[in-house]
């Protein structure tokens, strides 16, 4: 027990919230703590006064393989971006890309009265990772190499191969896509912010003594990265997954 805690100490601030909130409530309701009825997103939420579901819907998820991918994906890309070069030392901003992407998710759900978003949410990270590394190198099955830029498309492609629709992709790509335009690419090409992190996010977030002071990354005006390179995690993707039962 005291190894497990100390790995999960380990996890940087947000990644660690966000990860432990998916496995807390999962098996809270898998063993009948709390109600699943009571932890998705409904359409009825804000009349209802249930305030609180837009939020346990991104951590609640069904108990099973999808689910424990999702937290496999969680945990890596949100991890590689809260300690990555993006992002390292400047924890305020990490704070307001998960913000963004929450509040992204929920009105999308919202709008196609979808009720868990935890896919969307942990593939709109995944799609950020991937635009700030487009020529990393990934595997993924049988030894096929492809850049990272693709990653997210081969997701969605072979979700729907494989029957799941794939939908949530399709929310999850268009988020991360609309904070790295926003955010990313349309100040890199116009030198003009449409949005800046609120201050009091930098103020409530401060770097620890153990982070660097790294600057916001923004990409070179053409949006390419340095050059090609394998990925620097050395992961093997492994026989992949779907993000949508």
């Amino acid at each position: 027990m005291a190894d497990i805690m100390e790995w999960y100490n380990s996890i940087p601030l947000f990644t660690r919230h966000w990860f432990g909130a998916s496995v807390f409530f999962p098996i809270a309701a898998k063993i009948g703590l709390l109600s699943p009825m009571s932890l998705i997103m409904t359409s009825q939420f804000a009349k209802n006064f249930h305030l609180w579901r837009p939020l346990t819907a991104v951590f609640y998820y069904p108990t099973g393989f999808h689910y424990l991918m999702n937290l496999f994906f969680l945990y890596n890309y949100s991890m590689r971006l809260e300690t990555g070069p993006e992002f390292m030392g400047r924890p305020g901003d990490y704070f307001f890309l998960l913000i963004f992407c929450w509040i992204s998710s929920v009105l999308i759900g919202y709008i196609f009265n979808i009720h868990l978003l935890m896919d969307a949410m942990v593939l709109s990270v995944l799609y950020i990772w991937c635009q700030f590394n487009k020529d990393v190198i990934v595997n993924f099955w049988f030894g096929t190499k492809m850049k990272a830029m693709y990653l997210p498309f081969v997701l969605l492609g072979f979700n729907m191969l494989m029957g799941g629709g794939g939908l949530y992709e399709i929310i999850g790509i268009l988020v991360g896509h609309l904070y790295y335009f926003v955010m990313i690419k349309y100040p890199a090409d116009t030198g003009y912010r449409m949005i800046e992190t609120p201050e009091i996010f930098h103020h409530w977030f401060r770097p620890t003594a153990t982070q660097s002071g790294a600057a916001f990354f923004i990409p070179p005006r053409t949006g390419q990265t340095t050059g090609q390179r394998n990925d620097r995690w050395g992961h093997n993707w492994g026989p992949g997954r779907t993000l949508d039962d």
